[in-house]
């Protein structure tokens, strides 16, 4: 009797012990800017249907540079390449492995209502009082700031680069168009603002903030070898810029959850969730 009750006892413990194993963690560094926080949390969700946790991480661009090449965070989806983030690649792209593109069509520049009446970077010096003489940035460290830094002196321009947020400076923009002001800001594509507002660009004919750009997966090294499915899953992830932008204006609703919202993505795009997971 005895010996048949001891490998039930034994199967049920192992059992137990598999129900209440520990999940494998993989740790998503992102900055806290609306594209970047929807293609984290959509990684996580996708992610989470294999089996793995997520913790995210939300720091300034040139940390989530830092813990890459530390090996202190394990992956990010919101690298700007070839050259947003270059000053920060070059220097650690021999630490770190870059998975390619998840998203394309990506562009950095400087943002205008369409009503303000003017269409180029080379007009602001004409038009400085009318813009309060500032152009409204982000954070100093991100990639825009420092091109735009560059766009200041090369165009000779007499208008102050003011550090801000990207909430912030969302912010800004929508109370300048509730009063019909004029305003100019650093901005990018996506983002859920030119779904909500009617933007444009400001010509930069001596391309000194770039072209398109890429929106690129990087992990830290060794991570493949650490958790080889997770990598995979992570070096298949892409998604239009439209659906893309089409998402990050879900999350700026009030109340919004990115990873609620990128489970319901999940569940509403099964071939996609078959494709990244690879079956």
């Amino acid at each position: 009797m005895l010996k048949r009750i001891l490998p039930l006892v034994l199967l049920l413990v192992l059992l137990s012990t598999n129900a209440f194993a520990e999940r494998p963690s993989i740790k998503l560094v992102t900055p806290a800017y609306a594209c970047a926080i929807t293609s984290t949390n959509l990684a996580a969700a996708v992610l989470d249907r294999a089996g793995y946790d997520s913790e995210i991480l939300m720091v300034s661009i040139a940390t989530m540079w830092k813990a890459l090449e530390m090996g202190e965070a394990d992956a990010t989806l919101a690298a700007w390449l070839p050259a947003t983030h270059a000053p920060y690649y070059d220097k650690v792209k021999d630490k770190v492995v870059n998975y390619g593109a998840n998203t394309k069509g990506a562009r950095l520049g400087w943002v205008v209502p369409k009503y303000v009446t003017i269409d180029s970077i080379t007009e602001l010096n004409a038009n400085k009082d009318k813009f309060d003489g500032e152009i409204v940035g982000i954070a100093p460290s991100a990639g825009l700031m420092l091109l735009s830094e560059k766009a200041v002196k090369e165009y000779g321009l007499d208008l102050e680069l003011k550090d801000s947020s990207g909430a912030a400076m969302t912010a800004l923009l929508g109370d300048a168009i509730r009063q019909n002001k004029w305003v100019v800001v650093t901005g990018w594509s996506p983002h859920w603002k030119f779904g909500r507002w009617e933007l444009k660009y400001l010509e930069d004919p001596k391309g000194v903030l770039g072209g398109d750009e890429e929106i690129v997966t990087i992990t830290r090294k060794g991570f493949a070898d650490d958790y080889p499915e997770a990598a995979a899953i992570l070096d298949r992830i892409y998604w239009d810029i439209g659906v893309m932008q089409a998402e990050m204006f879900k999350n700026e609703e009030e109340g919004a959850d990115p990873l609620k919202n990128a489970q319901a993505f999940l569940d509403s795009h099964p071939e996609l969730l078959k494709k990244w997971l690879g079956k």
